[in-house]
């Protein structure tokens, strides 16, 4: 790591257990959501029935809903008890159960699958925001960008790893005449391995600053009697500050796009561009190398001419890599809006991260990025849903639904304008 500025108090020890638990959970999101477990849920455990996709769609919709409706309080728990940490490891010992639990899914096991994968990515969610939460009290605002970037480009190369780890299995199983149905679920197993692994270092270099607070909850019966009330007033609480709201609009708007790339963007390889299964994979790759250098140039320009206008950078280039990939024709043209994509994708999130932390109070970190949680997995149904409706409106029409998407950066950049930033953000503030 170089050096960068940090709070008083806070080591590099503090920073890099920090940013080990991007590493961490990156190789969840890489294999199970991305690359491996998405394709054998829907071509062997589902055996690519017609409702297969859409069960697969649903799992995860499922898990973005419980998210949405839970996090809040819990997030608003962990503020007022001082406990991120207690509740960051719950969570990760939630998911690394599941994701290897995932182990036990084979042909036909529909529900059991859609079960874990619902709750695996409801505690990987959990586990996203509330590390998040730690940002501002390692970094000050002149270098919340920076160090921002450094986590989440950390995160990439922990999902290349992970990924790479579970590829050299899979191509020796291949070499040895195995199928999917028995090599998939030892990757499953491979990556909770890492997570374990990984996410023992936060948990041993991470500390917790925060202080309990005085709050008028009481979090016992009283969360479960009276959670709607609680949720509420939470959401009025964050509601206070108005630039903070355009900045969750915004992230809605430009995290769905965010979710395409995401979950379609191997998709739209294989059926459209005609790409091979290990093209998809070396696809995934660089994807991941180009948001990694994404999100350290940019995470060190946005703290010298501003967050705002980092991020209003990167919707531009989404917008241009929309379109590109609409017009492209063969698959070279294809891999340069791909890597294109990458490098707005690790620079739109860093981003918006730090941008969070510029905002958040440090009593109520757990709570403002558990909003912002809430934003992104709003995002997560809503983008794919109008993918698939432009898709089968236009009779299959990909590239129509692909230029459709440019809308979502083009509207997420037009609330960036709405914005303002507090005072102590540097050059990003109201003179921006």
């Amino acid at each position: 790591m170089s050096p960068l500025p940090l709070n008083p108090g806070v080591t590099r020890r503090d920073l890099l257990g920090w940013a080990m638990y991007d590493f961490a959970n990156s190789g969840y999101a890489t294999v199970v959501l991305t690359a491996v477990f998405s394709a054998y849920f829907v071509g062997v455990v589902a055996a690519g029935a017609d409702w297969a996709t859409l069960a697969w769609t649903f799992s995860l919709s499922l898990s973005h809903a419980l998210v949405m409706l839970s996090l809040p309080t819990i997030s608003a728990w962990a503020d007022d008890r001082a406990a991120k940490k207690p509740a960051l490891l719950i969570s990760t010992v939630g998911c690394v159960v599941c994701t290897a639990a995932l182990a036990t899914v084979g042909a036909g096991d529909v529900l059991w699958a859609g079960v874990l994968m619902a709750l695996s990515q409801m505690f990987f969610a959990y586990g996203e925001s509330l590390a998040a939460a730690f940002l501002p009290e390692l970094a000050p605002p002149d270098a919340m960008g920076r160090v921002s970037a450094w986590g989440w480009a950390w995160g990439y190369v922990g999902g290349m790893l992970t990924l790479g780890l579970c590829l050299a299995y899979v191509f020796w199983a291949q070499a040895q005449g195995q199928t999917a149905g028995q090599f998939v679920p030892i990757t499953m197993l491979i990556t909770a391995a890492v997570f374990v692994l990984a996410s023992g270092v936060t948990f041993a270099c991470l500390r917790e600053r925060a202080v309990p607070q005085d709050s008028p909850v009481h979090w016992g019966g009283g969360l479960l009697r009276n959670w709607w009330v609680q949720w509420r007033s939470i959401w009025a609480e964050v509601s206070t500050q108005a630039s903070f709201g355009w900045l969750l609009a915004c992230t809605v708007a430009y995290q769905a796009g965010v979710a395409v790339a995401i979950a379609l963007a191997a998709i739209y390889a294989q059926t459209v561009m005609g790409f091979e299964t290990t093209e998809t994979m070396l696809m995934v790759f660089l994807l991941n190398i180009a948001a990694a250098l994404g999100a350290l140039v940019l995470g060190h320009a946005q703290d010298r001419f501003g967050h705002r206008r980092a991020l209003a950078l990167t919707l531009v280039v989404w917008c241009i890599t929309c379109f590109w990939a609409a017009a492209a024709t063969d698959k070279l043209s294809f891999w340069g809006a791909a890597t294109l994509a990458g490098l707005s994708m690790g620079a739109s999130q860093s981003c918006g991260r730090a941008m969070v932390g510029l905002f958040a109070p440090p009593d109520r970190l757990a709570v403002y990025f558990g909003a912002w949680t809430f934003a992104v997995r709003l995002a997560s149904v809503f983008g794919p849903l109008l993918y698939g409706v432009v898709t089968w409106a236009s009779d299959g029409n990909q590239r129509m639904a692909l230029v459709s998407t440019a809308i979502l950066f083009a509207l997420g950049l037009l609330l960036l304008t709405q914005v303002r930033l507090p005072q102590t953000a540097p050059a990003s503030g109201t003179a921006e």
